[in-house]
């Protein structure tokens, strides 16, 4: 009897249950399914550890990885023999290859080819330079590991393989480094993306070649024949894919569904090309690019491709990967002191090569020392991108295990040192420009009035221009000049890097200087910048909410706003009532009121002028100021005065006197007005008076109250009408009897609450204080270093701000 190594038998899809002595562990899908929920709940944990630390994501999911993997957990055989049986990984590389195909379609699209094509010069030799330096300095490497632990492998694939493993620079995890430390607008920023975004189609060019020069055939024309046939393939997909990708674009209308039938076809095109590149020889991962890269990125189609896979994909697939490639790294094999000097020799060779050849044009291009060694250290980033080339490396057995193991923890020490590195080295620390109108009130009501007003989505856009459009007067002054904010979360998902890749273009926090196809917003402020004299500039803020505050108020100190404008982060419902939206809009609203560098106004909206805009002609609004004294409602009663001047509006101010000092009973008003206050209030409607008894649009009540019983009724009254202005701080103890807002003061926090039902919108204004803005200015200055650049001519801004 001859002894022979039996195959183990393949594992059937499902078990018949554990009441029948079925183990699912045994069975392929069970056992997947908990591969599946392990790796997320891993991940996705270390994602929440490293959080603070401001790394992304992928971090954690190559850490994950290894985790999983026989360099942690995997030393423990039983675990490893239970959760990933060596039968059950192809299964689960089928899986993963498949969620990588479609990720890699994914990054496909958000790659434009056209500002490829628009990259300048210095971008350009920047990302040549990235590329060429630490190429070479990888091949020069890679005589050193064939002599030592790559003994045997085969000479031109392991050199090409090591010069790409080395030039790599990851465009997705920049874009999301570069939105973390709010650099996206500066110099670096830009140039950056630009330069990576050439980096990545390099990278994909170079893998290419290495893939055919790694082929197994006998003949080296094979390699040639793979190169010639790729070289097709992408003139194929350019020439005749491409339009008919096009033609489907076109038939998909802006607000209209996108058919079923070109989400289907265009997802199976997917498989289909990568099924060709991969009898080619190159891959099928090089397929999906292809068609990602060239599905035109103008109109929702592209967008709604993205909607639909990016979650599943990103979410459950990807994350497969990971723990695939964790499975081949065992860190255990780079033992000795050797081993070790060769993880550090090719450490070194990757840093030096791409900071020191990155620094050194860009210096030559005349960028500054510590914007060009921030650059250098940025273009470093590696990622996704440099796994899947040493996954081929390995798989094509061109990397052994060992020299695999290096790469990978080359890749993520590079990465991991990226964000602290940049935070530590590129710390502009120069104040803004001071400006004198940061409020509404002031002694020259004919100055420009710079207002930032701020949108979660284009349910805002008709009240905010039916606001600014009553702001704007119609008196001989300067006119209005609008900055609209639309503020966007960004997030680990593909859109969000197709969000930062267009704000790249446009300028972050700046304005869209091209029409965005499909931009709702930007679209609806032009049209309304043309049919008045009001300047409007769009802008999009795209950051982690938990900071977008700092993009908020940065951005209204650049733009010399003197009040900022902010949705209330509830909306109305068809019935009127109010409901809560995004919750982290809540806590954004509440540290701009802390934070602001001017006046500040809480919108709570419920359709002034209706769900479309109102033409000037058209205006028609009533409006109601409710004076208790103290700053904020100055601020408040300055901006209504100015609403007045404008021909469609009438004013209502009313004014409630209490006796002083007030009696401090149960159920009374209490209004502690000091005398400097009082004194203030009433020289501000002395001067206002003239205005307030003359113009036939006012109205001007005072009304004696001694307590809540009294307030409440009043308001009611006068709340019959389209917007009601009132101070945050008014003088008043809590009208509501319960709050979910208190930042909205005693009287904001009543006419927003369900308890006091009105159909009136509510502007909830905080005026600017200087002496507390002054104090919190010296703290920023020690401990959040800022710059501020304002050019004048072009108005442009550069927000060169780390944390």
């Amino acid at each position: 009897m001859t002894n022979s190594t039996a195959c183990p038998a393949p594992m059937a899809a499902t078990s018949n249950g554990i009441f029948q002595d079925s183990k699912p562990l045994d069975y392929a899908l069970p056992l997947l399914i908990v591969q599946i929920c392990l790796v997320v709940v891993v991940t996705r944990f270390l994602a929440f550890l490293l959080k603070p630390m401001r790394q992304p994501r992928v971090i954690a999911e190559i850490i994950g990885g290894i985790l999983l993997g026989p360099s942690a957990l995997g030393r423990y055989t039983p675990y490893l023999d239970a959760v990933f049986p060596k039968r059950s990984l192809t299964v689960l590389d089928t899986l993963a290859n498949i969620g990588l195909l479609y990720f890699l379609f994914l990054v496909g699209l958000e790659l434009d080819p056209r500002s490829i094509r628009r990259t300048g010069k210095k971008a350009l030799g920047i990302a040549i330079a990235g590329i060429t330096f630490p190429f070479v300095l990888g091949i020069g490497a890679s005589f050193v590991l064939r002599h030592t632990i790559s003994k045997g492998v085969s000479g031109p694939p392991f050199l090409v393989f090591m010069g790409v493993a080395l030039s790599i620079t990851a465009f997705p995890v920049l874009a999301r480094i570069l939105a973390e430390l709010k650099l996206l607008t500066t110099d670096v920023g830009r140039m950056a993306m630009s330069a990576a975004a050439v980096n990545d189609v390099a990278a994909w060019i170079l893998l290419a070649l290495a893939i055919a020069l790694s082929s197994s055939g006998k003949s080296p024309l094979i390699s040639l024949w793979v190169l010639l046939l790729g070289i097709a393939f992408v003139t194929f997909a350019v020439a005749i894919v491409r339009p008919a990708l096009g033609w489907m674009a076109r038939r998909c209308a802006d607000g209209e569904p996108v058919k079923e039938i070109y989400i289907c076809a265009t997802l199976t095109l997917v498989l289909a090309m990568g099924f060709v590149t991969d009898m080619i020889g190159i891959h099928a991962l090089f397929g999906a690019f292809i068609v990602g890269l060239i599905v035109p990125k103008d109109g929702p189609f592209a967008g709604v491709l993205v909607e639909k896979i990016e979650d599943l994909v990103s979410g459950l697939f990807l994350p497969l990967y990971f723990v695939s490639s964790g499975l081949k790294t065992n860190v255990a094999t780079i033992e000795g002191g050797l081993s070790w000097a060769l993880l550090v020799l090719v450490i070194f060779t990757a840093c030096f090569g791409k900071i020191v050849g990155t620094f050194v044009v860009s210096l030559l291009c005349k960028l500054p020392f510590r914007e060009a060694f921030a650059l250098g250290l940025l273009m470093n980033t590696k990622g996704l991108v440099e796994l899947i080339v040493l996954n081929i490396g390995k798989d094509r057995k061109v990397l052994n295990d060992q020299t695999f193991a290096i790469f990978v923890l080359m890749a993520l020490f590079t990465t991991f040192i990226t964000t602290p590195l940049v935070t530590a080295f590129y710390k502009p620390a120069r104040k803004s420009a001071p400006y004198k109108h940061r409020t509404i009130q002031r002694k020259n009501p004919d100055s420009q009035l710079r207002i930032l007003a701020c949108l979660h989505s284009v349910r805002n856009v008709p009240t905010i221009i039916n606001l600014i459009e009553a702001s704007r007067g119609t008196r001989s002054r300067r006119p209005v000049c609008v900055y609209a904010m639309h503020l966007m979360e960004l997030s680990e998902r593909p859109s969000a890097i197709l969000m930062v890749h267009k704000a790249r273009n446009n300028g972050l926090p700046s304005w869209n200087r091209v029409r965005a196809d499909a931009d709702q917003i930007v679209v609806a402020f032009e049209a309304y910048q043309q049919l008045s004299s009001v300047s409007v500039r769009p802008m999009t803020a795209i950051s982690d909410l938990a900071d977008i505050h700092e993009d908020i108020c940065a951005s209204a100190e650049q733009k010399r706003a003197a009040i900022i404008i902010l949705p209330y982060h509830k909306h109305q419902r068809f019935d009127g009532m109010l409901e809560p939206g995004a919750t982290g809009f809540h806590a954004v609203n509440v540290k701009v009121l802390e934070n602001a560098p001017c006046s500040v106004g809480i919108l709570v909206d419920r359709g002034l002028g209706g769900t479309t805009q109102v033409t000037a002609s058209e205006v028609a609004h009533s409006i109601a100021v409710f004076f208790f004294g103290g700053p904020d409602d100055r601020e408040a009663l300055a901006y209504g005065i100015r609403m007045v001047e404008h021909p469609g509006i009438s004013l209502t101010v009313v004014r409630f006197l209490v006796e002083v000092p007030l009696l401090a009973r149960r159920g009374s008003v209490r209004i502690a007005v000091d005398a400097d206050e009082r004194s203030e209030d009433e020289d501000f409607l002395a001067d206002c008076k003239g205005k307030l008894l003359s113009s036939d649009s006012i109205i001007y009540l005072e009304k004696e109250v001694t307590g809540k019983a009294d307030i409440l009724p009043v308001i009611k009254e006068h709340s019959r009408c389209d917007l009601i202005l009132v101070g945050r701080s008014a003088r008043t103890e809590a009208l509501a009897d319960r709050t979910d807002s208190p930042e909205l003061g005693p009287v904001g926090s009543l006419l927003a609450s369900s308890e006091f039902p009105i159909n009136a919108s509510v502007l909830v204004v905080q005026q600017y204080n200087q002496m507390v803005n002054a104090a919190s200015s010296s703290e920023d200055m020690v401990d959040t270093p800022r710059s501020v650049a304002y050019d004048s001519e072009s108005e442009s801004i550069h927000n060169n701000r780390t944390k």
